[in-house]
């Protein structure tokens, strides 16, 4: 088993927050939100409630304006639960990257500015596990401010060298995928598995519960987990289920 990896596979409920409300995006679309609930603490005790071990949380106006916008309602969401979270959307300085742990947050993550290799070692130095490399990739090309940028720099080819740096974890979304329910890019995931010796977090496409049951076969590869945000919000997955169905196939 790889260093720092969870001992079971986790099924991660995702906050996402626009202006403070719970919501989910298709492929990365800011002009194509659901508006979920307008409580979302209310939503992340009810992720807790339903066996959630960790709750994966993105500040969506943050990652697209490079500062952190929602960050007092994720802090409320933090602190209201008794299970560890993490937190991603527009930290791109060290100042906030501490913001995010003061805040209560476990770990958070860091994307678009994870490119510049300066910052994103002196983020893995400081912050050890609690800093993870999220790689957003479309044609396994990392994506960046958002997803609204495309690079040409390769995922994997990302991922190799920021571990290098001292990354210890990776959340690798593939964009077609996320929000679609078309399920998971499992070749993409087992590429990127197999390429680094970090745990590595399958996020985008989600649909069901054999698709966390395909990903969960993956664990041994070094898929520690994966989020799940749309499946659950459209009622295609039932958390609590997930979870046991998961838990049964590991034994």
């Amino acid at each position: 088993m790889r260093p720092g990896m969870a001992l079971h596979f986790e099924v991660i409920p995702a906050i996402d927050l626009i202006d403070g409300k719970c919501v989910r995006l298709i492929q990365g679309d800011y002009a194509r939100p659901t508006v979920y609930s307008d409580d979302p603490v209310g939503m992340a005790k009810r992720w807790q409630d339903d066996g959630a071990v960790r709750l994966h949380v993105v500040d969506l106006d943050g990652a697209k304006s490079g500062v952190p916008r929602n960050l007092e309602v994720a802090s409320r969401i933090a602190r209201a639960l008794s299970i560890p979270s993490d937190i991603g959307g527009g930290i791109r300085t060290m100042e906030s990257a501490r913001m995010c742990v003061d805040a209560g947050f476990q770990r958070f993550s860091i994307g678009t500015k994870a490119l510049d290799e300066d910052f994103a070692s002196e983020v893995f130095e400081e912050f050890g596990d609690a800093a993870i490399l999220d790689i957003a990739s479309r044609d396994g090309k990392v994506a960046v401010a958002g997803w609204q940028e495309q690079s040409e720099v390769d995922a994997v080819d990302l991922a190799l060298r920021l571990t290098r740096l001292g990354c210890r974890r990776i959340i690798y979304t593939d964009i077609a995928r996320d929000g679609s329910l078309r399920g998971p890019n499992l070749t993409a995931m087992t590429a990127m598995a197999d390429s680094v010796a970090v745990p590595v977090v399958a996020s985008g496409g989600v649909s069901s519960v054999n698709d966390l049951l395909s990903l969960g076969a993956l664990h041994a590869k070094g898929i520690e987990g994966a989020i799940v945000g749309k499946a659950l919000y459209d009622g295609r997955i039932d958390l609590a289920e997930a979870i046991r169905s998961v838990a049964a196939s590991a034994r």
